[in-house]
């Protein structure tokens, strides 16, 4: 039974053009989280989703498996994760591999380490969850506790009735961080589902669950990455 690391990276991108081959530091984007999987105590196999030639060659520079190359019907900016996933595993079973789980990797998550991928893989399994997914908590500010509405006379309301003295005092909730990681058991993609029926969490900090969406994203994974290198 083999765990498969799978990056899904299109060429297709609105916010920044060629996202995926962006550079930081003077790699591109990919690559950070191809190096993160092979790194990985745990995954046996990094594979790449892709439709296109370019991000194929550089993902096959850094180490990374490319088994195809990703079919149109599934590479447009309206396809759903789930039949990017459900793809390769489909694939994965025609090859006969034992699979013993699904990690999901965006390769828009640079700071995530394999540090990271090896604590929610120990998680799945040491649990009988369907899956596990990385979540960050949710500022104070924008808890659901202090989200106000707009009446039709314009006035705030807030959109759950209690309300506390003490931002210290309001239950914690949280978000997925893209996800940055996705720890899923093959069942849970054949039947269309992306976490199944029980997930749990792992808890990644604001810091390491940046997600690349816009410039000034690079930007700031840049300053952090070179924050980390001079302490060092």
């Amino acid at each position: 039974m083999s765990i498969f690391a799978i990056i899904p990276a299109r060429g297709g991108s609105k916010g920044i053009v060629r996202k995926n081959l962006a550079l930081i530091l003077n790699k591109p984007l990919i690559s950070f989280s191809i190096t993160a999987a092979i790194k990985s105590k745990l995954v046996d196999r990094v594979l790449v989703s892709s439709d296109d030639e370019e991000i194929i060659q550089v993902a096959k520079s850094f180490g990374a498996e490319i088994p195809f190359k990703r079919p149109d019907e599934i590479s447009s900016d309206q396809t759903a994760m789930i039949d990017v996933l459900k793809h390769m595993v489909n694939y994965l079973v025609g090859k006969n591999e034992l699979i013993e789980a699904i990690v999901l990797l965006q390769p828009t998550s640079p700071l995530r380490t394999e540090k990271h991928i090896d604590e929610a893989i120990s998680k799945f399994r040491s649990s009988n969850a369907s899956s596990v997914v990385s979540v960050v908590e949710v500022p104070h500010q924008y808890n659901p506790y202090s989200v106000l509405s707009l009446n039709q006379n314009g006035e705030l309301n807030p959109i759950l009735d209690k309300t506390f003295n003490r931002r210290q005092d309001k239950p914690k909730f949280y978000a997925r961080n893209g996800p940055a990681i996705l720890v899923v058991s093959p069942s849970v993609i054949l039947d269309d589902e992306l976490y199944g029926s029980t997930s749990l969490p792992y808890f990644m900090t604001k810091e390491n669950s940046l997600d690349i969406d816009k410039k000034e994203d690079l930007v700031e994974a840049c300053r952090i990455l070179e924050r980390r290198k001079n302490k060092l």
